[in-house]
């Protein structure tokens, strides 16, 4: 037990090290990663020195507990990885992400490719941009993506730009309040593990029918991602989001 706890702590700290590197060491729940590895350390360290045994048993039970609630809840997430069945719709929003500058973030830009794929596939299909402008941006999520597909030759009167939005929510309010896109088959591109909690805001909005179309993500943040987006299910639920 002590020795896999040990095992664990490292590679956490590890993958948490990873991260840091590769996206920056504030990005968005590495967090967690410190956090259980200090977890699995501390249990470890408890167990080996035979000290407080009450708090090492407390320390085992919360994080295993924590560890079920991640693998419960990344079940729907792991689902939505594939998207709909359907890709086919009247309209699609492409939900905003960071812009470094004047340019898109990595997570964007996968999602900007799969726009423009599903705009070649489905030459009738309306694109909604939507996303405003935070820190760090020099132009709002919207222009970026409006600037990246025009450039490709997609046609402007097959774009709509919504650029007041914050939030996944925002995104989907803001988009059907422009278009009455929530009464018609309404596609969602964002990234695949995005998706299934994506859908379900949509539902929740009145969406009556949403069709997931999921972008690639990064390989290496591919675990943190599923890891985060379960949290963020935690946590919709809990504020009954959705």
């Amino acid at each position: 037990m002590d020795g896999t706890c040990l095992i664990l702590g490292a590679a956490c700290l590890a993958y948490y090290a990873l991260i840091a590197v590769y996206a920056g060491p504030s990005a968005n729940f590495a967090w967690f990663w410190i956090l259980l590895s200090a977890a699995f350390l501390g249990i470890a360290y408890l167990g080996k020195n035979q000290l407080f045994p009450l708090l090492r048993k407390v320390l085992l039970f919360g994080t295993s507990a924590g560890i079920c609630l991640i693998l419960i809840l990344s079940i729907p997430v792991l689902r939505g990885l594939k998207g709909s069945a359907r890709k086919d719709a009247d309209y699609a929003v492409v939900l905003g992400a960071q812009v470094k500058g004047t340019l898109p973030s990595k997570a964007l830009k996968k999602r900007l490719d799969r726009a423009y794929s599903w705009a070649q596939e489905y030459p009738d299909g309306i694109l909604i941009l939507s996303g405003g402008q935070g820190g760090g941006e020099d132009i709002s999520e919207a222009q970026c993506m409006w600037n990246d597909l025009t450039e490709r030759g997609i046609a402007t009167e097959r774009l709509v730009m919504e650029d007041r939005s914050v939030t996944t929510r925002e995104n989907l309010l803001f988009a059907d309040q422009l278009t009455g896109c929530s009464k018609k088959r309404c596609g969602i591109i964002s990234n695949n593990f995005h998706i299934c909690r994506a859908l379900m805001l949509a539902e929740k909005l009145g969406y009556e029918d949403p069709v997931g179309i999921p972008a690639a993500s990064d390989p290496l943040m591919q675990l943190h991602y599923i890891v985060r987006e379960a949290a963020a299910l935690a946590a919709s639920f809990l504020r009954g989001a959705i």
